[in-house]
């Protein structure tokens, strides 16, 4: 059973995952962030402050990595595996490329540890409640070690196979998740430009094939022209890059995911990469000024 928990990286997603795991008196988290107030909201919820990567890992039998890019969460693990004890197991729950997810598995499993690449659904609200939807790929064995440790952060577990499998299917989900809300912005728009009131455009698309998750959780923050940050445009910027760079590498034809991800690279040229990724629909408004 596992019982000793180090999160490396606590802002949105891995700040409530590390609450979670906390509150849970199974488990004892050791948690480790560049931001001190990010450790502090953890310690508050029971966890533990660590000085740093070594510090965190030196214990753990598993160790949870939320941390922004690819690149960032290969430095970690290249510098830091060897710390952990044999047999841990390192799960990363950042949103990676599929090629990451596989040097990942490989540079652990000459010293007898495991990985888990475990991509998260939805936001931090869910982490923060514990009732995150996940996409796990690893060895198969692994899901009953893991499993009260999914049952704590997670309200469902979907088990994908091959951690490139999961990793995959992160950013591919947003890339239709994001090229949706791109043509969404659209439609919101279009509309708006023949007279159609927000209250009706609401209303009428509530019964129609075109809602959507997206249209659920953000068309009320485009109404309200809110766009603060839940879920980045740099962010999603990175997510979609992944998947389409994926879609050439396969020789798969991604034209409308492309297009959305112009449509969040304009965003971040016009200055809202640090915005909720509604403000897709500051770009299409865009046109009104020429």
């Amino acid at each position: 059973m596992i019982k000793t928990i180090a999160v490396i990286g606590a802002g949105r997603m891995g700040g409530g995952i590390a609450r979670s795991l906390a509150h849970d008196e199974s488990f004892s988290v050791s948690v480790f962030d560049l931001d001190q107030g990010a450790i502090k909201r953890c310690v508050d919820a029971g966890a533990v402050a660590s000085t740093s990567v070594p510090a965190a890992v030196a214990g753990a039998q598993l160790v949870i990595t939320s941390l922004p890019m690819p690149e960032i969460v290969s430095s970690v693990y290249r510098d830091n595996v060897s710390t952990s004890p044999e047999n841990s197991v390192w799960m990363d729950v950042s949103t990676i490329d599929s090629g990451t997810a596989r040097q990942l598995e490989d540079l652990l499993a000459p010293g007898d540890r495991r990985f888990v690449a475990c991509a998260l659904g939805k936001g931090p609200a869910e982490a923060e409640a514990g009732t995150l939807p996940l996409f796990v790929g690893c060895a198969q064995g692994l899901l009953d070690e893991l499993a009260s440790v999914f049952k704590c952060i997670g309200e469902s577990v979907h088990y994908l196979g091959s951690v490139e499998a999961a990793a995959a299917f992160k950013v591919i989900s947003n890339m239709i998740g994001m090229t949706n809300l791109a043509v969404l912005a659209e439609g919101y728009e279009l509309c708006h430009a023949y007279g159609v009131t927000d209250d009706a455009f609401v209303a009428a698309l509530k019964d129609t094939g075109a809602w959507s998750y997206q249209a659920d959780l953000r068309l009320p923050w485009m109404l309200g022209s809110d766009f603060a940050n839940r879920f980045g445009v740099d962010l999603a910027l990175k997510d979609v890059r992944l998947a389409v760079d994926s879609a050439a590498r396969c020789g798969v034809p991604a034209p409308v995911g492309a297009a959305g991800l112009m449509q969040l690279a304009s965003a971040h040229a016009r200055g809202w990469g640090d915005e909720d990724v509604d403000a897709l629909l500051k770009v299409v408004r865009s046109h009104d000024a020429g």
